[in-house]
């Protein structure tokens, strides 16, 4: 255990690590203050998560909880890590790490580790809280917060290697974990948008409260020269599971992220989401009630996609639906899922927060993950704040009290699905008052306009038309064909029908477009509420 009331002084940390044979530049900038050092590898971790799960969760109690509260949103603005005692200002490697602040709507300590190395052996030291590593009012309650109090979370940097007159590191991050086992990184566009986290439980089950496991530590390897990785583990803990968790970052085009996770499960859970992505859906083209807001769209993302095992690519339109809702898409080893952002026109928005650029989040399972199902979770919100769909993976052996779960997967963050399929995708999903025109509109009627565009449609010979294959869980289609969308862009295309059906519950429809025995676009899943 690492003893936090032995305070080291920044001259006295390098000499205790100079005479581990470590280099003084791998430490910490020399405002910051760091523990006695304790050994630490991966195995360690995971041997420390495997302990603390065969035993109830010891909530922390540290801190006092009337301080934290008086952090609120105002107190919480005021306070910003000084970013002249960054992890890794001067290297080694180019990104340096800054420090979120705990508060009311953070209150859970998160300690943070530095790792050095002496020969083969790896030692880690606590990087100790303290407010002089902040910029903070003299009345801020924070101030009384005691010694080694920890975070709320932590940031990467851009890099201090790169132009700093366009993006200067002390003012760009490009990952932030903060909050539960929440993270984010901006994509190629530069612009947070939806979040991952370490796990989901029980979301969405009924007489059941969903679960919000912490990451309770991290640990920076200090990065190799020349290295365009970043490298942190972790530790999460929550009433239900414990974990030990492996990042490796890395900062390109876009973001990458390698994840190794192994999970001890402490009781029993009914709906264990892995790799689960979180995101904001209030409105779009689809469905948007009259006036509800000035903007055309609203979301973070418009879509989920899927690559399954047999090799079908699926586009599922979001929802924001009048109840909560729970999809699942059965699977065997699949080869990927995501939430997308496709909508990229700014005219669609019109909004200067930058919802065309926000990232599209791809899950890629690294091995085989077997059976189970791709679960979509569909909340009802009434504005923009509120995240309301989650995705994720649940195995579909039940997890029970004393089993284990090892899980590898690479998260892209990008502005496009990293794998694109060579089939026409779907654009966008547009619904009216079903019927002809210059006829009365039958009551009960749905229009359905869904569009595509890509280059098998691109290729059909002049006068074809693709073939529309449609099926539904109930009700009957009529008034079906396809046509060219006329604004002059080859292959792009839009599938027609009218849906009538009786009752109020939810639909499940099914569409793809072919030409003979050619298959020309991925599978539109959407699933309609009957008004």
């Amino acid at each position: 255990m690492i003893d936090r009331r032995s305070l080291l002084s920044a001259g006295g940390a390098s000499l205790a690590l100079a005479a581990l044979g470590l280099p003084a530049e791998a430490l910490a900038a020399a405002g910051l203050r760091l523990g006695q050092p304790a050994p630490f590898s991966f195995e360690r971790l995971v041997a420390l998560a495997k302990s603390l799960g065969a035993k109830p969760l010891a909530a922390d109690s540290s801190l006092p909880a009337d301080v934290l509260q008086r952090i609120d949103y105002d107190a919480h603005g005021k306070i910003r890590f000084d970013t002249a005692n960054a992890l890794f200002r001067d290297g080694p490697g180019q990104f340096p790490v800054t420090f979120f602040h705990l508060g009311r709507y953070f209150p859970v300590p998160v300690h943070m580790h530095v790792l050095e190395t002496a020969g083969s052996d790896a030692f880690a030291r606590e990087i100790l809280y303290d407010p002089a590593s902040f910029t903070m009012p003299a009345d801020s309650p924070a101030r009384q917060l005691p010694p080694g109090a920890g975070f709320a979370g932590f940031r990467l940097q851009e890099s201090r290697l790169g132009d700093q007159s366009k993006r200067p590191w002390e003012k760009n991050d490009w990952v932030a974990f903060l909050g539960a086992s929440y993270f984010r990184a901006i994509g190629e566009l530069y612009q947070y948008g939806l979040s991952a986290r370490g796990i989901a439980l029980d979301a969405a089950v009924p007489d059941r409260a969903e679960e919000f496991p912490n990451f309770t530590r991290f640990y920076f390897e200090p990065p190799a020269p020349g290295s365009d990785a970043m490298t942190v583990y972790a530790l999460l803990e929550g009433p239900s599971v414990t974990g030990a968790y492996k990042f490796v970052m890395k900062r390109g085009k876009g973001v990458l992220m390698d994840i190794e996770c192994r999970l001890f499960v402490r009781r029993e859970v009914a709906r264990f989401g892995l790799a689960p992505l979180t995101s904001m859906y209030w409105y779009s083209e689809s469905a948007k009630p009259t006036a509800i807001d000035w903007r055309p769209e609203v979301h973070d993302s418009d879509g989920l996609a899927m690559w399954n095992g047999a090799g079908e690519r699926i586009w599922r339109p979001l929802n924001n639906p009048t109840q909560t809702r729970a999809s699942a898409f059965t699977d065997n080893d699949p080869k990927g899922f995501g939430l997308l952002q496709r909508d990229r026109g700014f005219d669609h928005y019109q909004d200067g927060v930058y919802y065309e650029r926000r990232p599209s989040l791809w899950v890629e399972p690294i091995g085989a993950w077997g059976e189970g199902a791709v679960q979509l979770i569909e909340i009802p919100t009434d504005d923009e704040i509120h995240d309301n769909v989650l995705a994720c993976w649940v195995p579909k052996a039940p997890v029970v009290a004393g089993s284990s779960v090892v899980l590898k997967y690479r998260l892209h963050w990008t502005a496009e699905e990293p794998f694109p399929s060579p089939l026409a995708r779907v654009v966008a999903t547009r619904m009216g008052r079903g019927g002809q025109p210059g006829q009365p509109r039958p009551a009960g009627v749905r229009k359905f306009m869904v569009e595509f565009i890509g280059k098998p449609l691109e290729s059909l010979p002049f006068g074809v038309k693709p073939e529309l294959v449609l099926t539904t869980s109930r009700g009957k289609f009529s008034y079906i064909f396809a046509e060219p969308v006329p604004n002059g862009v080859a292959g792009h295309w839009r599938a027609q029908f009218d849906f009538a059906v009786e009752g109020t519950e939810s639909v499940d429809m099914r569409l793809f477009l072919k030409n003979g025995d050619q298959t020309l676009s991925e599978t539109w899943l959407y699933q309609y509420q009957p008004l």
